[in-house]
């Protein structure tokens, strides 16, 4: 990379510390974010049976405060946030008035009038900018908060025990989807019990000057374990194995909740109007009389690696596309998740393959997720 190339990309407060452990550097949504470090089979592998330790500072963070935060947030996004308690998270979407999906996001709640917004990093402008928009009229700021955070992941089984070595927050009374404000390893965080790894986990937001302190002291509680830091390329095999949507593979602006199987997370009981909620209505209605393409898992019969806008065919004709593929490192075979017609969406459905480079590869369909990990 050049020095030209390098300045453009923006770098996250942990950046001379990837460097400092050989990281492989890649430009992910206009940042210089750490690829691998050594294996992926072996970052993948330490997340799953022990403990990996993720750089997130990339993704997009925005304040929503105020007394009528609550009710900006219940307009601009499909889910029901008024109704998310303090110190819970929730799962949501934000749509175009047409019912695309423009991201998928988790909403903190930190206080009564306060809220945090994490988005995509390749979408944090527009989920901000939207915000901005949709906020006029309400009693509610909107602040971009993408540089007052940097945001550290422990996931995988070992991840509580490390955690707990470091901090005195109840930890064990923590449910998945909650937050709650606590210091770890003397540093003030908000600490999340979240991930996108299909393993049990934390994602800790601490101030940029804090990052590396945070960094070093969950590597050395680490040690005894076998935590290991871990790039975007294992959390990409770690989310598809779990079944989990990336946006811009899975969900886009030409697809609704609904085209995506995420209709639960619309909800049309909340009080008061939102933004897409009529296409939305519209969207809901077509999916139950013409049904959609449904999200599958496909498994490989063979070796060859399906890849996202390969077609999946059945008897000859096209029935869908793949949206994301990798090898299981879990599995020990090749996987995908793909839309296909709900006709060839049922698990064992015979007859389905990929077209691969012009060669139809036999492949299973599967419910989603491939992988679940023991409670």
């Amino acid at each position: 990379m050049s020095s030209t190339e390098h300045s453009t990309l923006r770098h996250t407060a942990l950046d001379a510390l990837h460097r400092s452990l050989g990281a492989t550097m890649t430009d992910f949504a206009g940042w210089d974010m750490p690829l691998r470090y050594g294996s992926e089979r072996d970052e993948h592998t330490a997340v799953r049976t022990r403990a990996g330790l993720f750089d997130l500072s990339h993704m997009g963070e925005i304040g929503v405060t105020g007394p009528g935060a609550a009710a900006l947030l219940n307009f601009a996004l499909v889910g029901n946030i008024a109704s998310v308690g303090v110190g819970r998270a929730r799962y949501t979407m934000i749509c175009r008035s047409d019912g695309g999906i423009l991201d998928d996001l988790i909403v903190y709640r930190l206080a009564e009038q306060e809220f945090l917004v994490v988005a995509n990093a390749a979408n944090a402008q527009v989920v901000l900018d939207a915000l901005v928009e949709r906020g006029a009229g309400f009693d509610a700021q909107v602040r971009d908060d993408r540089d007052a955070y940097a945001l550290i992941a422990v996931q995988g089984p070992e991840s509580p025990g490390i955690l707990a070595s470091l901090t005195d927050a109840d930890l064990a009374g923590l449910k998945y989807y909650a937050g709650l404000p606590g210091t770890v390893a003397g540093v003030p965080a908000l600490i999340a019990r979240t991930g996108y790894t299909g393993e049990d986990g934390f994602e800790l937001f601490v101030k940029p000057e804090h990052a590396v302190q945070l960094w070093q002291a969950l590597t050395k509680a680490g040690e005894g374990v076998g935590l290991v830091p871990c790039g975007l390329s294992c959390r990409d095999t770690l989310r598809l194995e779990a079944g989990m949507p990336l946006y811009g593979h899975e969900l886009s602006t030409s697809l609704t909740p609904f085209d995506a199987g995420l209709g639960r997370v619309v909800k049309f009981e909340k009080e008061g109007d939102f933004v897409g909620r009529e296409a939305l209505l519209a969207a809901s209605a077509r999916a139950e009389q013409n049904p959609p393409r449904v999200l599958v898992g496909l498994v490989a019969e063979g070796r060859r690696v399906p890849r996202a806008g390969y077609p999946v065919v059945a008897g000859g004709a096209v029935i869908g596309e793949v949206t994301s593929g990798a090898p299981s490192p879990t599995l020990g075979r090749p996987i995908a998740m793909a839309y296909v017609d709900a006709a060839h969406a049922a698990p064992g459905t015979a007859g389905v393959g990929v077209d691969i480079r012009g060669t139809h590869e036999p492949y299973e369909v599967v419910a989603l997720p491939f992988y679940r990990r023991q409670k």
